[in-house]
């Protein structure tokens, strides 16, 4: 068992996360949580876990109070699936305190104990007596993640594969047609396998740019739930190329489609288990539902025009998602749609700025590339190949699946990328 009194020593006592590290960690499952903290340095990082949207499934409350606090507590009521347990005693006090703990605590629970004791001798006590983990404070939100990941997420089970969240900060602004084809783009140059949901049901259209009629979809699975496993779920992919399945929308509007905030969250946690990545084609809509499918997603991508309303509304996006996933990078961003003739624009630098984003890509106006495309049911890249929107495409593949960084820029613009098409257009 790896040795967290050590590994944790020298870690100072800090708010901020590495998001190297937190990328790395997966949702924990459904347990009821703990705490029993005898100072706020211990008690806050477990609170802000607590908020983390890799915990939305588990139950956490946490309690001012040390081990003789938990013990009188737990003989009048069950104990948990796990308790986190702060102690500023002596290890040997420590270890008889304990005791008291074990005849009110129930065989499966699982206890952590954070002391402030870096003692070799009292960690092997501690792991012989029962005892999940010790660790030393103090502690951050990442050490409590990683400790309780490694206590209930399953080391030899298949990763997850990384949910990639597209949504327009307006209707119309192009969101689809940038999910689809980044996601194609993903499948060709990776080789590797990829999952399209289009969860918009009534008027999704990504059977229409993927060429696809399926008799079945992601409709069958949100209304049947209980059906949803791997093999269910493989007979409604539709395959859209050689690494890249669709799970269409009926796009119909026989029914109504009002849905729970979870109603999607058993379809993608089955996705996430037979593809390394699920892109989510989120519609423009604020539902239950869709707010939580933008919390618990690995990576969110706001498509915007360059225009006020759009400005407003990805503003009014970005702000949210920074209360719902405070432990997470911001939301990456497209400019779409570029240069309408005649039609007055914020510049990409005043669009951004407000954000504090830099955009992934400014992507020109292109009726005639993107429109072909789409009447032909071929995504951009089968069209032009050399075409530079296609690069951008490409690249914004990278930047979504952590192949590459977003360069910042001082003053982005349209101009060059203007420039950049029509010289591929002359090609």
């Amino acid at each position: 068992m790896t040795n967290l009194a050590y590994e944790t020593q020298a870690l100072p006592d800090r708010n901020e996360t590495d998001p190297g590290l937190m990328d790395s960690l997966r949702p924990l499952p459904r347990i009821s949580i703990q705490a029993f903290c005898e100072t706020e340095g211990v008690a806050r990082p477990i609170e802000r876990a607590g908020e983390d949207r890799r915990m939305a499934k588990t139950h956490l409350k946490v309690h001012m109070g040390g081990i003789e606090t938990a013990v009188e507590f737990y003989k009048t009521a069950p104990t948990p699936n796990l308790i986190l347990l702060e102690s500023r005693c002596e290890p040997r006090e420590m270890l008889d305190s304990l005791r008291s703990l074990a005849e009110v605590c129930d065989p499966t629970t699982k206890v952590v104990i954070i002391g402030h004791y870096n003692d070799i001798w009292l960690y092997r006590e501690l792991i012989r007596s029962g005892i999940s983990e010790y660790v030393v404070a103090p502690i951050s939100m990442a050490d409590i993640l990683t400790v309780i990941s490694g206590i209930f997420v399953n080391p030899e089970s298949e990763p997850l594969g990384r949910t990639i969240a597209f949504v327009g900060a307006k209707g119309g602004v192009g969101s689809s047609t940038i999910a689809h084809n980044v996601a194609w783009s993903m499948s060709t140059l990776f080789k590797s396998e990829v999952v399209v949901a289009d969860m918009d049901l009534a008027f999704g259209t990504a059977n229409i740019n993927f060429d696809q009629d399926p008799a079945q979809g992601i409709a069958e699975a949100v209304f049947s739930p209980e059906r949803i496993d791997e093999t269910y779920l493989d007979r409604l992919l539709a395959q859209c190329a050689e690494n890249l399945s669709l799970l269409a929308a009926p796009s119909t509007l026989d029914r109504i489609y009002d849905f729970d905030p979870d109603a999607f969250t058993q379809i993608i946690d089955v996705a996430q288990r037979s593809a390394p990545a699920v892109v989510l084609d989120v519609p423009h809509v604020w539902s239950g539902w869709a707010k939580t499918t933008l919390t618990q997603a690995d990576e969110i991508v706001i498509t915007a025009t360059p225009e006020l309303a759009n400005l407003r509304n990805a503003k009014n996006l970005v702000d949210m998602l920074k209360k719902l996933r405070p432990n997470d990078a911001l939301p990456k961003l497209v400019i779409n749609q570029a240069g309408v003739p005649k039609r007055p624009e914020i510049t990409p630098a005043d669009f951004a700025e407000p954000l504090g984003i830099t955009p992934m890509a400014v992507i020109p106006f292109d009726p005639l590339l993107f429109g072909n495309a789409s009447n032909n049911g071929r995504m951009l890249g089968e069209m032009d190949a050399k075409n530079p929107i296609v690069g951008m495409i490409n690249e914004v593949a990278h930047f979504v699946t952590g192949r590459a960084e977003i360069k910042s820029k001082k003053k982005p613009g349209i101009e060059q990328l203007l420039g950049r098409l029509k010289l591929g257009m002359k090609k």
